[in-house]
């Protein structure tokens, strides 16, 4: 079963999100990475700081705020590897509503950790099964208000917000790199972006493997591929998602492809020049950046998120890629 397929959010959808989210989500610090080896500035748009360590609460709080009241009564629920789940667990946890999460067996221990103290009910499947759970918008058993994690409006408008920011503290930036999970951020910016009438250049960032928005962008219409599981767990999946899939071909500039060691090595460079922590999703933009954009002499990088295990983040300190 497919939903409906979604489309452009009006720039006054996002204004209204930003609206909603003050209060929730911060406004993130957006910084300059301390290399020289660049040929091209590269800017950070650290929303690793948010208070779950994701820009996921932004859509959470705006999904969440936007609907009636009397739809909330018998809680929330979403599909999601970890960030979109913290992020609708704390503002259920914040509203006194109940609140479960259907995450695939792969999820990473930080983050199943952080659902857990948020006091969120943990469901966790095999990943064919979660991956359903993202296309047919449904699990069955749960009765409360299913919040998709990238393909519900609201979402993106929050996601949105994202773009406003940058465009008020950077206006004459060329391109911006952001992680590609299910589209929902880089289709959320860029439609900001268009709203702003922004000549930027908007570039999805993927993984080695995990890539499957490359791969149809390549064949011009929406492919599965082959997927590699890395420790790079907060996007890639074996398909685009299909609502999503028309407005990424729309709104997207590209998707630039980098390898788990590439975004290993991006993780290493932000701890050691910028004193960030950022998780591989949130790596993957800097990676991606480091690897050169035609003309772009000013790039702004989305750090997603920063809920990275410990043990992985200990390897990737080791100079290993986990």
């Amino acid at each position: 079963m497919l939903k409906h397929q979604q489309s452009l959010i009006p720039l006054e959808e996002i204004r209204a999100a930003q609206e909603r989210v003050e209060g929730s989500a911060i406004r993130t610090p957006l910084v300059r990475l301390n290399t020289g080896d660049s040929s091209a500035a590269i800017y950070l748009k650290l929303e690793n700081l948010q208070p779950i360590g994701s820009f996921k609460l932004r859509g959470a709080t705006n999904a969440i705020k936007a609907v009636p009241p009397g739809e909330l009564k018998n809680g929330v629920y979403t599909s999601s590897a970890g960030n979109m789940a913290q992020g609708i667990a704390w503002c259920a946890k914040r509203m006194g509503i109940p609140c479960s999460v259907i995450v695939p067996d792969r999820a990473s221990k930080a983050k199943i950790e952080a659902i857990t103290r948020l006091g969120a009910t943990i469901i966790k499947v095999p990943f064919a099964e979660w991956w359903d759970v993202m296309t047919t918008h449904n699990f069955d058993g749960l009765d409360g208000l299913f919040i998709h994690p990238v393909a519900n409006a609201n979402v993106i408008a929050g996601n949105g917000t994202i773009g406003l920011e940058v465009v008020d503290d950077l206006p004459d930036f060329d391109a911006i790199v952001i992680p590609y999970g299910g589209g929902g951020l880089s289709c959320g910016i860029a439609s900001a972006l268009k709203g702003l009438n922004s000549n930027a250049k908007v570039f999805a960032c993927e993984v080695d493997g995990a890539a499957p928005l490359a791969a149809s962008l390549d064949a011009g219409k929406a492919v599965e591929i082959e997927m590699t599981p890395s420790f790079v767990d907060g996007i890639g999946s074996p398909t685009v998602l299909p609502e999503m899939w028309p407005l990424a071909q729309e709104l997207l500039d590209g998707s630039l492809v980098v390898s788990a060691e590439d975004v290993a090595s991006a993780i290493r460079l932000l701890a050691e020049r910028n004193n960030v922590i950022a998780e591989g999703a949130g790596a993957a933009s800097v990676a991606a950046a480091l690897n050169g954009i035609a003309n772009a002499r000013r790039i702004v990088c989305v750090i997603s998120g920063g809920n990275i295990d410990l043990a992985k983040l200990t390897q990737i300190f080791r100079g290993e890629t986990p």
